[in-house]
């Protein structure tokens, strides 16, 4: 999912700075929002199931085995797929909708929804809706599940007696923790500041950080 995340716009934008050529189609804008959408959130869906592994490993590991078991990871799987696919055709819907737009020129190195739907002349309902009910499927509910889990985690941890087993405990979380941190931190973050006070700087900087370190 991250391989695939990171494939919908870096190897247009290697092109772009070798040949010195910004443009791209209004199909290709789309294929590479839809992409972008589709990844980003099956990366984001992915990230929180692995937050509710951890959380029944640590928790509940006696019926970790028999909870996690082959048919519901699969399960999750496809519901992580699911969630993606709509997310990424509810923007396409909502841009194939514009008739027209305010200018041609976007403030990034790849189509970005949340700009594309800023450039629209439509109604701006819709597109408040579309961010809003976006934001919320892959802002504020997993970010609640990661941190309902992590507390519980954390929770957990610190009823252990011994500090070794602490530690052998936690360190099992590090690396999604890390994960979890700079892809939220970067795309939640810095897109809460530049919605208060916006620099296409800003933005560009914020996208890179999320989408290719």
């Amino acid at each position: 999912a991250d391989i695939c995340f990171t494939s919908t716009m870096i190897p247009n934008m290697i092109a772009d700075i070798s040949t010195h050529n910004r443009v791209i189609s209004y199909v290709g804008c789309l294929t590479q929002m839809s992409f972008f959408s589709l990844f980003g959130c099956m990366d984001d869906m992915l990230l929180t199931v692995m937050a509710y592994d951890r959380f029944l490993a640590i928790c509940h590991p006696l019926h970790y085995v028999v909870i996690m078991n082959p048919r519901l990871c699969v399960s999750l799987l496809l519901l992580c797929v699911f969630i993606s696919l709509l997310d990424s055709q509810l923007h396409n819907l909502v841009a194939l909708q514009f008739t027209c737009f305010r200018d041609v020129e976007i403030a990034n190195f790849f189509c970005h929804p949340t700009q594309l739907l800023s450039l629209s002349c439509s109604d701006t309902l819709i597109k408040n809706l579309v961010t809003y009910l976006v934001g919320a499927i892959l802002g504020f509910f997993p970010m609640l599940g990661i941190l309902f889990s992590y507390c519980k985690i954390v929770s957990t941890v610190l009823k252990i007696p011994s500090s070794v087993g602490r530690y052998k405990a936690f360190s099992t979380c590090s690396s999604h923790l890390s994960v979890v941190c700079l892809f939220y931190g970067s795309g939640v973050g810095v897109y809460l500041a530049s919605a208060v006070s916006f620099s296409p700087r800003k933005g560009m900087v914020a996208s890179l950080m999320y989408t290719v370190v």
